[in-house]
C-alpha cells in the first residue's frame, strides 16, 4: 500500500467541491498538486477514479463512487484518532465506566449522559446497572470509575461520597391486597400484613425499618413490586418506581401515619483515584440534574 492521506484528501476534495479549482481552493494549495495527488492514488490503487475528457467537469468512474465513502471515511478515522490523542494529551479519559443502582430515576441519567456527548464526544462510555450492593463492588473491583447509589450505613472504606439528591418514597401494595380496601393504614394495620424490605437488614436503607413479624426480602426495588403487584405483601418503594408504566393499575399508594424519609442518591467513587475532567463535568451534571429531581 502506497498510498497516503494526503492523496485521499485531495481525493474527497474533488468529489466533494465538483472540481480540481474548488479543491485546491478548499485545500488551500495549487490546482496542479490537487490533480498530482489524485493521479499518484489512482496509480496506486489501480483503477481510475475520474473521467477528464474534453475540459468537462471531473466525473467519477464506477469504481470512483465505489471508493469515495471509504475514502472519507478513513479521513474521518483519522480525524477521531486525532481528537482522541489530543484529549488524552489534555489529561482526557479515554473511557468512563458508570454503575448506576437499577432503580435510579433513568431521566436525569439520560440527561446528563445526553450532554456529556456534546462535552466530550469522542469519550467511550459504558454504563452499567445492578441491585444493591453490585455498585459499590464494582467500583472497589475497579469496574467502574463512578457509582450513582442510595445511601447505606455499610460503604467500604475504599469509596468515597457526596450527596447529590433525594427520591421520595411511597407506602404501596396490590390492587388486589386486602390493604386496598383501608382507607387508611397505620402502623398496627401495616404490621399485619407481610412487608417487603430491602436485603441485608444491616445496610440501613431509607425505609428498611421493619414493622411487621412476617417480611419478605429482596435486593431489588422493580423485584419488590413485583412481589407487590401479585399481592404478597406491602412496601415502601421509591414513587417513581412504583410509578413505572408496567405498574399502573396493578400498585396503589397507600394513605399512612408514617412514611420513610427520602432516599439520598449518592455519587460515589474510588478513594485512591483521581477523577479525570470528563468524569468530574458527569458528576456535576448528575449532581444537577438529580438535585432537581429531588
Amino acid at each position: 500500500m502506497q498510498w497516503n492521506l494526503d492523496q485521499l484528501s485531495a481525493f474527497v476534495a474533488v468529489c466533494e467541491h465538483g472540481s480540481f479549482s474548488a479543491a485546491a481552493r478548499d485545500l488551500h494549495r495549487a490546482q496542479s498538486a490537487v490533480s498530482q495527488a489524485v493521479a499518484l492514488l489512482e496509480e496506486d490503487l489501480g483503477v481510475r477514479l475520474f473521467e477528464r475528457s474534453g475540459g468537462r467537469m471531473p466525473q467519477l468512474t464506477e469504481a470512483g463512487k465505489a471508493l469515495h465513502e471509504e475514502a472519507r471515511a478513513v479521513l474521518q478515522q483519522c480525524q477521531r484518532l486525532q481528537g482522541r490523542a489530543n484529549g488524552l494529551q489534555r489529561g482526557e479519559e479515554a473511557r468512563l465506566r458508570l454503575a448506576q443502582d437499577e432503580a435510579m430515576p433513568y431521566q436525569p441519567v439520560l440527561a446528563s449522559l445526553e450532554a456529556l456527548v456534546h462535552a466530550f464526544p469522542l469519550l467511550e462510555v459504558q454504563l452499567a446497572s445492578g441491585a444493591q450492593g453490585d455498585v459499590a463492588r464494582k467500583l472497589v473491583e475497579r469496574r467502574a470509575d463512578l457509582g450513582l447509589l442510595f445511601h447505606h450505613e455499610q460503604m467500604p472504606e475504599a469509596l468515597e461520597r457526596q450527596r447529590l439528591g433525594t427520591i421520595e418514597m411511597v407506602t404501596v401494595c396490590g390492587a388486589g391486597h386486602p390493604l386496598a380496601r383501608v382507607p387508611y393504614a397505620d402502623r398496627r394495620t401495616l404490621a399485619q400484613h407481610r412487608q417487603l424490605l430491602m436485603t441485608p437488614q444491616d445496610s440501613h436503607y431509607s425505609g428498611g425499618e421493619q414493622i411487621s413479624p412476617l417480611v419478605w426480602r429482596a435486593d431489588s426495588f422493580y423485584a419488590m413490586a413485583e412481589l407487590v403487584m401479585r399481592d404478597l405483601g406491602w412496601a415502601w418503594l421509591p414513587r417513581h418506581v412504583a410509578s413505572y408504566p408496567t405498574y399502573q393499575g396493578h400498585l396503589l399508594e397507600l394513605r399512612s401515619d408514617w412514611t420513610p424519609p427520602p432516599l439520598v442518591v449518592e455519587l460515589v467513587c474510588r478513594r485512591d483515584e483521581a477523577l479525570g475532567p470528563a468524569a468530574r463535568w458527569l458528576g456535576d451534571a448528575l449532581a444537577r440534574h438529580l438535585g432537581s429531581e429531588g
